[in-house]
């Protein structure tokens, strides 16, 4: 039988929420704190975007799932050509491969829209490296004229915005390079997060992406 102290002592669904809400608003201040500091001490202007998924449940048992339930959180991992259920983590790095800022949106959510969700808030003339999958005009010109940040995403065959050979041969390099620095990231990460609710498992995501950033700053 439970004492009857730790009976009163217990929080009640709307309380505990409240402290957990208040826990992620504190962990995300210090992450948006961390990556201020280090996209100002670093010397360098290069970053690297990409993005990976994180499964809430097999694909198997999406309809058993009790999270979240919305075909938005049903998205592709085109490398391995299978469906997931879950979220995707959309996260910019240092060139080092220290995370600076992230964003978590549904499983579906294209590049574009996950780019769109970052504040990309770096020093002017910075550029930021990513696959084809971030091909969008309209978002590369609107970083250029408004902010000085100049997108560099791997061209199409039928792009309209072709790159110089020398300048292809430099974005095939990179993307080599970002595979292997999220292959680290995504490798360190849990093969499944066991959670309750939603809320606490982004809770969870957003406390490893936090852990590995310090760990890596460490490293650094």
């Amino acid at each position: 039988m439970l004492d009857h102290k730790l009976i009163l002592n217990m929080l009640d669904k709307s309380r505990f929420n409240r402290r957990l809400h208040g826990i992620s608003m504190l962990m995300n201040d210090l992450f948006h704190q961390m990556g201020m500091i280090f996209k100002e001490i670093s010397d360098c202007t290069e970053y690297l975007l990409d993005s990976f998924p994180v499964p809430m449940c097999d694909n198997i048992r999406i309809f058993h799932v009790k999270l979240i339930k919305s075909k938005e959180y049903r998205g592709y991992i085109a490398s391995k050509k299978r469906y997931f259920y879950g979220v995707r983590v959309q996260l910019l790095t240092t060139k080092n491969g220290i995370p600076v800022e992230f964003a978590f949106l549904p499983g579906s959510a294209s590049h574009v829209r996950a780019l769109k969700a970052l504040p990309l808030n770096i020093p002017p003339n910075s550029e930021v490296y990513g696959d084809l999958a971030y091909t969008d005009y309209t978002a590369e010109d609107d970083l250029e004229q408004t902010s000085q940040i100049f997108l560099k995403v791997m061209r199409k065959k039928n792009s309209k915005r072709q790159d110089e050979p020398w300048n292809q041969y430099i974005l095939q390099h990179t993307r080599h390079y970002i595979e292997t620095v999220f292959s680290s990231i995504t490798g360190v990460f849990p093969k499944s997060i066991h959670a309750v609710t939603y809320e606490g498992f982004l809770l969870k995501l957003q406390a490893f992406i936090f852990a590995f950033t310090l760990q890596q700053a460490f490293i650094s």
